[in-house]
């Protein structure tokens, strides 16, 4: 009969690292964390502290207080517009754009005829970058040259980007455009994962189309919902390149980022003032973003 301790002494103790091993951990380890602090929190603190002061970049830096967030909300024209296109762009692309994507991925899934034909075709402008999308549009609906007026004719042509009434509403569409691919592709891969027996099963029990997507298919779709409505609120409060390329974000199509660029790169060079204006656009990313997974946590949590 074994001895017992015999045993326990033949059993192996906990490895003990090397001093190599313990240099490949800290690079593998320390090396992201770096980076992390150097290009991401760095900055980021830096620019809360800054929002602070004024500074042109050139100069001694010097503690203006809460005199950049005074002026930022009492005695800056453009800011509460920027805020309303924010906004504007959040509702857009989470109503519409989303939706319309899920909308097509259902469509796709069902195998319709030239099914492939069609998820590529509505995939290709995601792999354009906002500022690109901006150039397509001026070509489009540019006043003089643009293929839509060509089209449409008229004495009068009707200046789509010029118009501040209208140039926000013909960019969120061209945003749509891009967004509405990305939002298919998503929920395209996450309807691929639905075990069919579910849907079986609900037709078993005699539930329409519409009851087992609503009912079944959707619910299992949550962790794509989460995905979608993340990426949603990061592309809304994030939009600068297509406004940029259109007419540099002014006209009707100010934007924080916008505002941002302006401020600390521009000519006047107010970094302390693009800073407060950065930390305000932080502020209000992190509030959509930490509600809305809080509410899908709890949600998880109930199921």
């Amino acid at each position: 009969m074994p001895n017992p301790r015999a045993r326990r002494a033949r059993r192996p103790g906990p490895r003990r690292y090397t001093r190599r091993d313990r240099l490949v951990l800290g690079a593998l380890l320390g090396l992201p964390i770096l980076l992390d602090l150097a290009l991401i929190w760095g900055p980021t603190f830096a620019s809360v502290g800054l929002s602070f002061t004024t500074w042109d970049g050139i100069g001694d830096i010097r503690w203006a207080g809460l005199r950049n967030y005074d002026h930022l909300f009492t005695g800056y024209p453009q800011f509460w517009p920027a805020v309303r296109h924010n906004l504007l762009w959040l509702a857009f692309l989470g109503l519409l754009a989303a939706p319309f994507g899920l909308l097509l991925a259902v469509l796709i899934d069902r195998g319709v005829r030239f099914s492939r034909f069609y998820q590529s075709t509505l995939y290709m402008p995601v792999v354009l970058s906002l500022a690109v999308v901006g150039f397509i549009a001026q070509l489009i609906l540019s006043r003089d040259q643009g293929a839509l007026n060509a089209v449409l004719g008229g004495e009068n042509p009707t200046d789509w980007l010029g118009n501040p009434g209208l140039n926000i509403w013909m960019v969120l569409l061209a945003a749509c455009w891009r967004h509405t691919g990305y939002v298919m592709i998503l929920y395209l891969a996450g309807l691929k994962s639905v075990d069919p027996g579910l849907k079986e099963a609900a037709a078993l029990d005699g539930a329409s189309e519409r009851q087992t997507f609503f009912r079944v298919v959707l619910p299992t779709l949550r962790p794509v919902n989460v995905i979608v409505g993340v990426i949603t609120v990061i592309e809304s409060l994030r939009a600068f390149d297509i406004v940029y390329a259109v007419n540099k974000g002014r006209n009707g199509l100010e934007l924080l980022s916008v505002l941002v660029t302006d401020n600390i790169i521009g000519e006047a060079s107010r970094i302390g003032f693009g800073s407060a204006l950065a930390v305000v656009l932080l502020l209000v990313s992190l509030g959509f973003i930490v509600t809305y997974l809080v509410q899908e946590l709890r949600g998880e949590r109930r199921q």
